[in-house]
């Protein structure tokens, strides 16, 4: 039995929180929408959370990397817990205004901070208004 860490990335504005589909009743949802918005800046617009562009303006421009600190932080906590309890799932969940920016980069963010930290887990990412950057472990 291993835990699987599912991440995702979603709007406010369109869809909301993501339901958690196992019956567990959701996890963490964190908004991001306290930082600075990089799709308010032109050139940022048509870019998500992944490019270098968006990822540069959240990290040198924002208060970005303390909130990202803070979330790693708090979800270690549980997920030291849930893997000592040998829980199965837990759902991880970003959101801010159109889901494309702060919330993909943070999805990211702390996926590649989860698989690095945690290997023994599965860590999924879904960016629910942006599909194509979907990938899995």
């Amino acid at each position: 039995m291993s835990l699987t860490i599912e991440i995702h990335s979603f709007s406010y504005k369109k869809e909301g929180i993501p339901k958690d589909n196992t019956g567990n009743g959701g996890g963490f949802a964190f908004d991001c929408r306290g930082i600075l918005n990089p799709g308010r800046v032109e050139e940022y617009k048509q870019q998500t959370g992944c490019d270098t562009g968006v990822i540069d303006y959240l990290e040198n421009k924002t208060e970005m990397p303390k909130f990202l600190e803070l979330v790693k932080n708090i979800v270690s906590i549980n997920i030291d817990n849930y893997l000592a309890r040998n829980f199965e799932h837990l759902q991880i969940n970003f959101g801010c205004t159109g889901g494309q920016h702060r919330s993909v980069y943070c999805a990211e963010k702390t996926a590649a901070f989860l698989r690095e930290k945690y290997p023994q887990t599965t860590v999924t990412v879904s960016h629910d208004e942006q599909p194509q950057l979907h990938h899995n472990n």
